[in-house]
């Protein structure tokens, strides 16, 4: 039993049990057993905090159904191995080597020393997020549902917003508050943090900490800290410019709005897809290089040690660094001044390929199952499934069970990493003192 494989099977025990729950007539609405098939693509949707969905979970799921997606978000979005290992520290036990291995490898740190302090730094910055984030809510929920269920409400989506999954309680998800500024800046604020990274999260708390104390520290900040707030910086401009023009123009999406309202839908589809799967337009009617973009910000994702799915904005940064250094003559590759170390870049080409390979190969598969989707249906929801985003024109509850079984598999894929899903099934790779010599190859 190596980590990875502890790791993966964590999650499909967590997917199974939720599954088991979700099936209970607790769950649902008229109180009758859920469909295997329901339950199951719920399950996994929340634990891979993906938020597909192919009921509406407002309507079909009572408050108990609710409330268990509410916990596989919660689970899915601090990961497996957090959420065992903080339950081990509330009951007082110490850390073996193993846990301590599987806790480097989940959270991708460099070391394996101050696990206990990061599993509660992270449970702290968990908290403190979603708890503000409720108490934002309140006043767009509470004066129109009243105080149960507005404080339900705003619970629920900020716990989906930090996670950076899309379940929404609403039928038309967020449309109804597209240009209600508090919750526009509400969930893309959460989602922005929450798929930003604890790590990110915990350096600019510190740097913030020193400046306003007034404390002269030698803080350096880390290669991750640049890469993944300049990389999210750029995606967020550029995607809310993109669609500001694209869109704009579309009076299906939000042609009809003023310039303040098309600015707020804008600014939430750039955020939207990176990646938690909230909406405040009809993804169905947008123009064609919308939904082209909204994939393209979908597959890039979020960043390492975040909430968030993709193949990260650090593997991005590190192949198009790769790309620049090839258009420069150069032989390293350099980010911030810093060399990247080879086994990286390996590693960022292996990400890119085994992503690029799964949803071709979802996509290929689906459009078997059922012929009669357009293309860029089914390659938007299989890249909204990997990505774990959640956006969707519309096909998740249409498609066949087949496909919907494919989906699932597309989003778990997603969840636990190509790499390590791999190394699960393979082995932990064994070093060789075979070295074999160089030749050269034409390529390009």
């Amino acid at each position: 039993m190596t980590v990875s494989r502890t790791i993966c099977l964590g999650f499909l025990a967590v997917i199974t049990v939720g599954t088991i729950l979700l099936m209970l007539p607790i769950s649902t609405s008229d109180g009758s057993w859920n469909n295997l098939v329901v339950a199951l693509f719920t399950s996994t949707s929340a634990v891979c905090v993906t938020g597909l969905s192919v009921v509406d979970p407002g309507t079909y799921f009572s408050f108990w159904g609710q409330l268990f997606i509410a916990l596989l978000v919660q689970i899915g979005g601090l990961g497996y191995m957090t959420t065992t290992t903080f339950l081990i520290l509330l009951i007082g036990r110490r850390f073996d080597l193993r846990q301590k291995m599987a806790i480097q490898q989940a959270l991708d740190r460099p070391g394996m020393h101050g696990s206990s302090h990061v599993i509660r730094s992270i449970i702290a910055t968990t908290l403190i997020f979603e708890i503000t984030g409720i108490f934002l809510l309140l006043p767009a929920f509470v004066p129109q549902y009243g105080w149960s269920q507005g404080l339900w409400l705003a619970i629920f989506h900020s716990v989906n917003s930090w996670n950076n999954a899309g379940f929404s309680l609403f039928k038309d998800n967020l449309i109804g508050y597209q240009t209600s500024v508090l919750v526009v800046f509400t969930v893309t604020t959460l989602i922005i943090f929450g798929g930003i990274g604890y790590q990110v999260i915990l350096e600019m708390y510190l740097w913030l900490r020193d400046r306003v104390l007034k404390q002269k520290t030698n803080l350096v900040l880390s290669l991750d800290f640049k890469v993944a707030t300049s990389t999210t910086l750029i995606l967020l401009f550029i995607g809310t410019f993109a669609f500001f023009c694209i869109e704009g123009r579309n009076l299906d999406t939000f042609g009809k709005l003023n310039f303040g309202g098309q600015f707020l839908v804008a600014w939430f589809q750039s955020v939207t897809p990176r990646t938690a799967g909230f909406n405040t337009i009809d993804i169905s009617q947008m123009t064609t290089a919308g939904l082209f973009i909204t994939i393209a910000l979908m597959f890039i994702g979020a960043s390492p040690g975040g909430t968030g799915g993709g193949i990260k904005t650090t593997t991005l940064r590190v192949l198009t660094s790769c790309t620049k250094a090839i258009l420069q003559g150069k032989e390293e590759v350099l980010l911030y001044e810093r060399s990247i170390a080879i086994s990286l870049i390996l590693k960022a080409v292996g990400v890119l390929v085994g992503s690029v390979a799964t949803v071709i190969f979802a996509t290929i598969l689906i459009a078997l199952t059922d012929p009669q989707l357009d293309f860029i249906q089914i390659l938007f929801e299989v890249v909204s499934a990997f990505a774990t985003v959640g956006l969707s024109t519309g096909i998740t509850g249409t498609v066949s069970t087949a496909a919907k079984l494919i989906l699932i598999m597309t989003m778990y894929i997603g969840r636990v990493g190509v790499l390590l899903l791999m190394s699960a099934i393979l082995g932990d790779p064994r070093p060789s003192r075979i070295h074999y010599p160089e030749e050269n190859l034409l390529v390009g």
